[in-house]
Formats: C-alpha cells, structure tokens, sequence
C-alpha cells in the first residue's frame, strides 16, 4: 500500500518560501483579502518572525528541525485536514510547532499537545509560542513520549511524529487507540533516518495507504530528506 511521492523536487522558490513563512496561500493574507477565523495579520507577522529567528537559531547550534521546505508542506497538510486535535512527539525549540499551531489559528479551531524530553527546551518552547500569540493553541508536556502519549484522552486525527526515530513506533502503538479514523500520521526524517525507524515505517506501509514524499532541503546536516505521509484507517490495525 505504499506510494512513492516527489513533492518539491527541486525546493520551494523564492515566492513560495515567502508566502509559506507568510502564513497565506496567495490569495487571503495581508494585501490579499480578508483574515481568516482567529487570523489577524499582527498575530501572522509574530508567528513569521518567531519562525525566521528559531529557524537561525537551530542552524547555528545544530538544533534539528524540519526546515521551511517541509514546515510549509505540514502546513498545508495541517490545514487540508482541520485537525481537531494535533499530537506532535519532539518539541524541541517548538519550530514544528508554530507551523502547526498557525494553521490551526487560521482555521480558528484545533489544538496541538506537543511533547519534548528535555525540560529547558520544552520552556523556551513555551516561551516561543507566547512570544508568538499561539500559546491559546497549544499545550507543551515534559516527558517521555513513549509513555505521555498513553494518557492522553482526546480522539487524536493528526499525529507528528520528529523525535528519536526508534521511538517512532513505541509512539505510535502507545496512541493507536486514540486515533481517530481517518487519522493522518506524518513522519519527519523518513529518508536520513529510515534505518532508525524502520520498524514503523513497515508497519504503517503494509497496513495503511502510506506515502513517501521527498524533498530537497538546505540544512547543514542534509540535503535530502523525507516525510512519510499516513492515512490510518481503523479497519487495517
């Protein structure tokens, strides 16, 4: 049931990259037609602003994180599916996160659970999303994913999964229960880190209608990267 994709062979332009880190689409947004539900433009301009500077950050101190490229492809995902409620497992500096948490300000609905390890980066992370005006729209919990996921209650229909890759599937088992059908399941690092999480990825490929897509990234730990892309379907557990 798995698919090969090819989404942004060549990285995004210059344009899509800016309108991406913009927040909009090319037709609503600042210039361009009315805001959205809970979308105002000086909320957008700090969530723009927070996301350039983290983005500067974790490439000078080798902070891992998805990058524009991918960050602009979650969150057209984010805001084709309306997720109700949005579970990421790895925080870190939260640049994941404000990608997510935009969309989910955008569609003025939904809420994300974002959960990280390490206590200080699940502060600044904190401290990121208030900086940002998005702290309405997500929660940060400090722990082991592995076992945090387990007690959250909430039907889940978006998980992001971007932390050590051999806990991707120990993640994915401890929420299962709570996805709902239809779920849509997004793996970062399926191509550098395949090896690590390949317990997962056979898992979800040979259950679900799962789908690799690729991307030419410009990050100082890689040049080449991919996200898998999941719709689980409760029938196929």
């Amino acid at each position: 049931m798995k698919k090969n994709a090819w989404w942004c062979s060549a990285g995004l332009s210059a344009l899509a990259l800016s309108l991406a880190l913009a927040g909009c689409d090319g037709g609503a947004g600042e210039g361009g037609g009315d805001s959205g539900p809970g979308d105002p433009a000086p909320a957008r301009d700090k969530v723009t602003k927070m996301i350039e500077e983290l983005d500067r950050i974790c490439r000078e101190q080798t902070v891992y994180m998805v990058g524009p490229e991918k960050g602009a492809r979650l969150a057209e995902l984010v805001r084709a599916h309306e997720p109700s409620v949005v579970v990421e497992c790895g925080t870190a500096l939260g640049y994941s996160g404000l990608w997510i948490a935009r969309e989910l300000e955008k569609l003025g609905k939904g809420r994300l659970i974002s959960i990280e390890l390490d206590a200080d980066r699940a502060r600044q992370a904190r401290e990121h999303f208030e900086q940002a005006g998005l702290s309405s729209r997500v929660e940060v919990r400090t722990g082991d994913a592995r076992e945090l996921v387990r007690k959250i209650r909430e039907e889940v229909d978006f998980l992001f999964l971007d932390c050590n890759y051999s806990n991707y599937e120990p993640c994915y088992s401890g929420i299962e229960d709570r996805l709902k059908d239809g779920a849509l399941l997004v793996a970062d690092n399926a191509g550098i880190g395949a090896v690590g999480m390949q317990d997962y990825l056979d898992r979800v490929r040979s259950r679900h209608e799962s789908e690799t897509e690729w991307f030419e990234i410009d990050l100082p730990w890689g040049k080449r990267d991919a996200m898998e892309v999941t719709i689980f379907r409760k029938a196929a557990r």
